[in-house]
C-alpha cells in the first residue's frame, strides 16, 4: 500500500484514528487517556484496562511507580505484566516471586481473577520520554531481549 493509500485508509468518518483514548465529559472537555496499544491488554477472550490494575497496584504500600504491560503468550493472546518500582523498605527485599504473590493477592480485593497480574518486573524506574510519559513499548522490547 502506498502512502497516500496507508493515509487514507487512517480516517474513520472524517476523523484521523491516531490510537489514542480519550473522553469528552458533559461540557464537551477532552481528556486523552493514552494509546489504545498499550493501554488495553487482550487476554483470553477479555480486553482488559492496564490503568485499571496501576491504579489499584499504585495503592500497595511497596510500590512507587508501576506500568502493566500485555506480553505475548501462546495460550491467553496476552498475559499481564506489571512493571515495578518499589519503594526504599527496611530489611531485604522480597523475592520476585514472594512480592507477585503479595501483589496479586492485594489485587484479588479490587479486580477480577482474570485481570491480576501473571508477571512482575522489578525496575529502578520506569522509561520515560523527554515529557515524562512512560514509554510502554520499551519495557516489552526489554523484555523480548531478555533484559
Amino acid at each position: 500500500m502506498s502512502e497516500p493509500e496507508e493515509t487514507a485508509a487512517s480516517f474513520r468518518d472524517g476523523w484521523f484514528a491516531t490510537g489514542d483514548m480519550a473522553s469528552r465529559d458533559r461540557s464537551g472537555y477532552v481528556t486523552i487517556a493514552g494509546r489504545k496499544s498499550v493501554d488495553f491488554i487482550k487476554s483470553g477472550g477479555f480486553k482488559i484496562s492496564a490503568r485499571e490494575i496501576e491504579d489499584v497496584l499504585r495503592v500497595h504500600p511497596r510500590v512507587k511507580d508501576v506500568a502493566v504491560v500485555g506480553a505475548p503468550d501462546r495460550v491467553w493472546g496476552e498475559r499481564i505484566v506489571a512493571a515495578v518500582v518499589l519503594r526504599p523498605a527496611a530489611g531485604p527485599a522480597p523475592s520476585s516471586e514472594a512480592l507477585l504473590e503479595e501483589l496479586s493477592s492485594f489485587c484479588a480485593k479490587s479486580l477480577a481473577d482474570y485481570k491480576r497480574p501473571r508477571e512482575l518486573r522489578i525496575l529502578h524506574d520506569l522509561p520515560r520520554n523527554a515529557l515524562g510519559k512512560i514509554q510502554k513499548h520499551r519495557i516489552l522490547d526489554e523484555m523480548r531481549s531478555g533484559s
